[in-house]
């Protein structure tokens, strides 16, 4: 893709079309939003998972609306011609349709962002529907969905048995038939995604879902080794920038308390 192109929803299905590849980090603040541009990050996702990398939350659910608005409008600064999407935060879209297009609406009219994602297959396609028939792109999430951790008991691999598999290519093609411009697919056997990936027109985004998928999205402090608390199955990490931050921060502790410091 040319690097000064301008990154449309439109430009996912030509992707998926010309079996390009798309690119997706998630991001939470201005200066890491504009690395990442620069790097050629094809869109930027202010995921829910800051809740934990960055909040000090234990899982994604106490994340609200005011925060992901926050940070959203840091990313949108750092990164100002990016593709930004607005995960939306748990309960944000799940009480009614009227919160639910409201709170998409402020993703957009107040943070900036281009697109917002939800999680969930044919149980929330007819609000994919409603958001995309108001202007909104969507983009879908589906398989392991961390909002759901209380109902599935924990983060629970999905797609396993052929049955699952099969559910999950109904959600798929659901979501599809709603308008999502393409779908996260998280935590699911190599060959589920792929076999996702073949049955569907719109790109298929994997989070530990194989590499057959028409992109991938990887956590940034998982990749730059900046969340030490743990370390999923499917991340990949890039970079020591935990250990390089404790022993940088150390020497200059040491260097006060020696009077080095000058």
């Amino acid at each position: 893709m040319n690097p000064n192109e301008k990154v449309t929803v439109a430009t996912f299905r030509k992707r998926k079309a010309a079996g390009e590849k798309i690119s997706m980090i998630t991001v939470y603040d201005a200066p890491s939003a504009a690395i990442c541009h620069s790097a050629g990050v094809d869109a930027l996702l202010v995921g829910d998972s800051l809740a934990m990398t960055v909040l000090g939350y234990k899982n994604t659910l106490p994340y609200t609306m005011e925060e992901a608005l926050h940070h959203t409008k840091a990313v949108r600064r750092g990164a100002p011609d990016a593709f930004v999407i607005f995960d939306m935060p748990f309960m944000s879209y799940q009480t009614c349709d009227e919160e639910a297009l409201r709170n998409a609406g402020r993703a957009v009219k107040e943070a900036g962002a281009d697109a917002v994602k939800l999680e969930g297959g044919a149980a929330v396609s007819p609000l994919i529907e409603k958001l995309v028939g108001c202007g909104i792109p969507v983009l879908a999430h589906i398989g392991l969905l961390p909002q759901h951790i209380m109902t599935a008991g924990g983060y629970r691999k999905t797609g396993k048995t052929p049955e699952d598999a099969e559910r999950l290519l109904a959600d798929a093609k659901k979501v599809e038939e709603a308008g999502a411009f393409a779908t996260v697919l998280e935590c699911m056997p190599d060959e589920v995604g792929k076999m996702l990936s073949e049955n569907i027109g719109i790109p298929t985004i994997s989070i530990g879902a194989g590499p057959d998928c028409d992109g991938q999205v990887q956590v940034l402090n998982d990749l730059l080794g900046l969340f030490e608390e743990f370390t999923p199955k499917h991340a990949r990490k890039y970079a020591e920038f935990g250990r390089i931050f404790r022993e940088a921060v150390t020497a200059y502790a040491d260097d006060v308390k020696t009077g080095k410091f000058r």
